[in-house]
């Protein structure tokens, strides 16, 4: 029995690509999995990459969970302060596992105004426990902000602002801040650097400056602050640590995870996973047929043959089992051509950011990559697995057989 299976095989793999039947469609049928392979790992890389950029550059505003005061309402402006020698989550949150880090904010409304022309912004104030490390990669001219010792005027002013109000780094930026009906405040502010998200809803709006200003504005102690905002390890346990934060939260304080404040945006994120694997569907599903197609031919090509092996006692599931092998044979190499030239392509758009997109849309002017191994490994077991188990119901062909009529088929 292993003699007929090691001669079937040698004989199905060593002619299958010269015969001039066969030889196209089996080129078809594994060009068609590495074509798949490829659009596969472009759409879960890009996908996910957009979903992970879009996230931090959310969370970079705003950190991962907010805590407020419940007097605030929901404004914009930090309008009741919070006492941070009072709280015991400030400065660990020794309380919920999984937090990386806390900070404590401040906003105020103000209006920068220069000789031409003026622009409403929100001051947003940050002292020495801000971690700067989110922002880093967005700062394109300047330094950012020092807050560590001595109160001071410098400030992180937004390209988008800086364009329109025809400021640079190294230039004064006069903001007034309502003091009552008649009279403002005025701060006069000095750009130490630009920055640009390029997430037009936060980019037009928000600079960064010392919160001691906010709080000689507000007239509010040195350890009050107009919110808190939370870093955690592990984004995908947002919902769950956002419960057990409120659940740690004296009474007269709020807390909000992102994804609510900005429900609109995560909304709109999770569409990217029905598209993924609506896509990916659809490949499998295009490349399976493929498959079935070679498979089907290479069993007319060799009846013949299968009429031999039954004569000599084979059974209908051993014979099915050599044209399987065969099959995952050809769909191997299609793995193997669909992931090198896919990876490739991944990898240069990573590293040069060949392909653009409209930031206004998107968020971002090229499509971010994100490449992980486990799902490379998962998808290339997904796909031979999804296909072979497709290729079982045509297979079922070799049993209607007979070794009769198949040793006289020509």
């Amino acid at each position: 029995m292993n003699f007929e299976y090691f001669i079937a095989k040698r004989l199905i793999k060593g002619t299958a690509y010269k015969s001039s039947i066969s030889a196209p469609i089996i080129k078809i049928a594994i060009t068609a999995i590495a074509i798949g392979v490829i659009m596969m790992l472009i759409t879960i890389a890009t996908g996910i990459g957009l979903q992970q950029k879009i996230r931090e550059k959310v969370a970079a505003f705003n950190g991962h969970v907010l805590i407020v005061n419940y007097d605030n309402n929901n404004s914009v402006e930090s309008l009741v302060p919070i006492t941070t020698t009072n709280q015991e989550f400030y400065p660990d949150f020794k309380g919920v596992d999984g937090v990386k880090h806390i900070q404590g904010v401040a906003s105020k409304g103000g209006v920068i105004r220069t000789e031409n022309d003026f622009e409403g912004v929100i001051v947003k104030g940050v002292g020495k426990d801000y971690d700067w490390k989110y922002f880093e990669e967005y700062l394109i001219a300047g330094r950012l902000p020092d807050f560590e010792n001595k109160l001071n005027n410098e400030i992180l002013l937004s390209q988008h602002l800086a364009n329109r109000l025809g400021l640079k780094v190294g230039d004064k930026a006069n903001t007034y801040f309502r003091k009552n009906t008649t009279r403002f405040n005025i701060r006069s502010f000095k750009i130490v650097g630009l920055y640009n998200s390029r997430f037009e809803e936060f980019d037009k709006a928000y600079l960064f400056a010392d919160i001691r200003h906010i709080q000689k504005l507000n007239k509010w102690n040195k350890d009050e602050v107009g919110n808190f905002e939370i870093f955690l390890d592990d984004f995908s346990k947002i919902e769950e640590k956002g419960t057990e934060i409120y659940e740690n939260l004296p009474p007269d304080l709020d807390s909000q995870t992102i994804i609510f404040k900005y429900r609109s945006i995560f909304e709109w994120l999770k569409l990217f996973d029905f598209n993924i694997i609506g896509i990916i569907g659809v490949i499998i599903l295009v490349a399976g047929i493929n498959m079935i197609t070679a498979l089907l031919v290479l069993i007319l090509e060799r009846t013949p043959m299968i009429g031999i092996l039954k004569a000599l006692g084979s059974s209908d599931w051993s014979i099915r089992k050599i044209f399987l092998y065969n099959a995952g044979y050809l769909i191997s190499v299609g793995l193997f051509w669909g992931n090198l030239i896919g990876i490739g392509l991944l990898m240069l758009q990573k590293n040069f950011g060949i392909i653009g997109l409209n930031p206004v849309t998107y968020y971002v002017n090229t499509a971010p990559v994100y490449i992980n191994v486990g799902y490379i490994i998962l998808l290339n077991i997904g796909t031979l697995v999804l296909c072979l188990v497709m290729l079982l119901i045509p297979s079922y062909i070799i049993t209607r057989i007979s070794p009769v009529k198949a040793i006289r088929f020509d």
